[in-house]
């Protein structure tokens, strides 16, 4: 291989950790006494938009949204 050309033998593939959903601000962890109602008010101002954490995240919180559990780490709507 002559010097002037790159070596790119040793590069591996992988894959991104920045998401393509923009209408994702930013994420919170759940901590021992939260519930969405109270993570709307304090991240979102309006503890009635407890619906759109739940629409947001029901792969991470499951079928019942008075279910979350210390860990889980929710994805925060912009709005």
């Amino acid at each position: 291989m002559p010097d002037d050309e790159p070596d790119f033998s040793d590069v591996q593939g992988g894959s991104s950790s920045i998401s393509s959903d923009t209408s994702v601000d930013r994420t919170y962890t759940v901590r021992s006494g939260d519930s969405l109602s109270k993570i709307a008010k304090s991240l979102l101002g309006d503890a009635k938009k407890w619906r759109l954490l739940y629409e947001a995240n029901k792969d991470v919180v499951g079928s019942n949204p008075d279910l979350i559990k210390p860990g889980q780490v929710l994805k925060i709507p912009k709005v």
